[in-house]
């Protein structure tokens, strides 16, 4: 089985909001590491709505924003190209190399986990001690 990993952005001051702070290189640096580091991503709903907003266009178009600098174009390429398992009992539908995760995420969650690889990274707003069973490694 997969590793299930927690990775989340949060500032001295204890923000983690995305939307109200902004990343530096650095940061969007260790974020591909990451992200390369993994088979697949667990979001939320909010978590997977901001990403996609902020991240998909870029890559569609291969045109980047006026808010978007040049070291970001890396991150925006490797998070598009991720699998992504979205966890939402409001979504209808998913895309962007996503899959809806409904009900008993007692299973759901060790099912996306199961097989040989790198592992799982899951990120939203709050990491409790497991998500549907499944223990966060460290």
């Amino acid at each position: 089985m997969r590793p299930l990993r927690y990775s989340i952005n949060v500032t001295l001051d204890g923000c983690c909001d995305h939307r109200a702070i902004s990343a530096d290189e650095d940061l969007h640096r260790h974020a591909v590491e990451n992200l390369e580091q993994a088979d697949a991503l667990l979001f939320g709903r909010v978590t997977y709505e901001m990403m996609e907003a902020a991240w998909r266009p870029p890559s569609q178009t291969g045109a980047r924003p006026d808010w978007m600098e040049p070291w970001m174009e890396p991150f925006a390429r490797t998070i598009d190209a991720a699998k992504k398992y979205v966890v939402s009992s409001t979504l209808d539908r998913v895309d962007w190399n996503a899959e809806l995760v409904r009900g008993d995420l007692e299973k759901a969650v060790p099912a996306a986990q199961a097989g040989v690889g790198q592992g799982t990274v899951r990120g939203w707003r709050e990491a409790p001690p497991c998500v549907g069973g499944a223990e966060i490694d460290r």
